[in-house]
């Protein structure tokens, strides 16, 4: 009788002798998480702050600046030939090898004070977002008058003992489990977001909304410098929403080749931003056409007023 041998195959080792198995679908969903986030929720609001023309152009121009820096940043993860070269692992390794030392220190405090603000922002975001889901249904069971007030502190701490757990793994290939259910989360509140704003428009029968947004002065206008403010701060939150840059250069440091690192980067950025833009304009348009100048901050089922309507504050912060 005849005994099959089975054969082990050997995982490739790359050039620095890491094995990476990184594909276009898993650096897809890493860059789905990194990208989309709770500032999906503001776009209605930031939409209504522009009006019909310029806030779709924002939303789309955001996207293609993203995807263009992406295909950039792309070529930088080897130097100085984007196929051969030597590899950098991170952002400022590739600042290091395109523009030297001393430019370093620079993009080093740009890049670790974005990334502050942007933990911090998340952090505060997340405890909120459970205060209101237990306030929600604290008015559900006790009834509207109850007093559901909370402190925040815990879910802070609780939100930040995670962050500081996950960030000891060493690679982003450790957390790729995370970042599917991180992708499915974003999708799932998304789609929640868009199937409140499209019922809430379908109840309506007509859109709301005006070409350039709110207007200023008479009645129901705003002063001037209201209107400038709220124009800048929505364009903040647009841009905000598409915050990918730091972490792009540790995404394909998990990709595997062939084909060349950069160019399955470059697939998973247009992928990753294609599918993050269509979901932005949906529900950015629709929450506008929905609730039109009066928009509300912030798309969470959650931040209903106790008789089940969404309120509509000025800001969505």
């Amino acid at each position: 009788m005849d005994v099959e041998k089975v054969t082990e195959v050997a995982p490739e080792v790359d050039d620095d002798g890491r094995v990476r198995t990184g594909t276009v679908w898993t650096a897809t969903t890493h860059a789905i998480t990194a990208v989309i986030g709770s500032g999906v929720l503001a776009l209605p609001w930031s939409v209504a702050q522009m009006g019909w023309v310029l806030g779709p152009i924002a939303l789309v121009g955001c996207a293609y600046i993203t995807y263009f820096t992406a295909c950039l940043l792309s070529d930088c993860y080897r130097s100085p030939d984007p196929v051969h070269g030597k590899r950098n692992y991170t952002y400022m390794d590739a600042v290091r090898s395109c523009l030297g030392p001393r430019e370093v220190v620079v993009c080093g405090i740009t890049q670790y004070t974005i990334l502050c603000g942007a933990v911090v922002g998340y952090t505060i975001t997340a405890a909120t977002g459970i205060m209101s889901v237990v306030r929600s249904n604290c008015r559900h069971y006790k009834g509207h008058g109850a007093n559901c007030s909370q402190e925040g502190t815990m879910y802070l701490v609780m939100f930040g003992v995670v962050e500081v757990v996950l960030s000891q793994l060493p690679s982003l290939e450790k957390v790729t489990f995370v970042s599917i259910v991180a992708a499915v989360m974003s999708f799932t509140y998304s789609f929640v977001a868009l199937f409140l704003s499209a019922a809430k428009f379908a109840s309506n029968h007509k859109a709301y909304g005006t070409i350039f947004g709110s207007h200023i002065g008479g009645p129901g206008g705003v002063s001037a410098a209201t209107r400038t403010w709220s124009f800048l701060q929505a364009l903040g939150n647009i841009a905000f929403a598409y915050t990918y840059a730091m972490l792009l250069i540790e995404i394909q440091d998990t990709v595997k080749s062939p084909p060349s690192e950069n160019v399955t980067m470059k697939r998973a950025s247009l992928y990753g931003i294609g599918v993050t833009t269509a979901f932005y304009v949906s529900l950015g348009c629709i929450g506008y056409a929905a609730f039109g100048n009066a928009a509300p901050g912030t798309s969470s089922p959650a931040s209903t007023s106790p008789s089940g309507s969404w309120t509509s504050p000025t800001s969505p912060w």
